[in-house]
């Protein structure tokens, strides 16, 4: 039996959660996504790793902070939707 946590240890963890979630998942989709953009505007050119790797480094802490500041909102969005099926 798992014991019970204190209300302060669940919104800890709850915390914990939500910053490691929306840092996996920022870094996840702003990887693939700056790949795909920086392929589609300069096509397979020499140095493409670099022009992409910088771009992915100028868009992770943003995604990461739309992630975590829009999370909530989006999950409670995302359960309306699903009920209504």
């Amino acid at each position: 039996m798992l014991p019970r946590l204190y209300l302060s240890e669940r919104i800890a963890m709850n915390l914990k959660l939500r910053v490691i979630h929306s840092a996996l998942m920022s870094m996840v989709l702003s990887f693939l996504m700056t790949c795909w953009i920086t392929y589609i505007n300069l096509g397979a050119v020499n140095g493409y790793f670099g022009f992409w790797m910088k771009a992915w480094l100028l868009a992770w802490p943003p995604a990461f902070v739309i992630s975590f500041a829009f999370g909530p909102a989006i999950l409670k969005l995302s359960h309306r939707f699903a009920r209504q099926n």
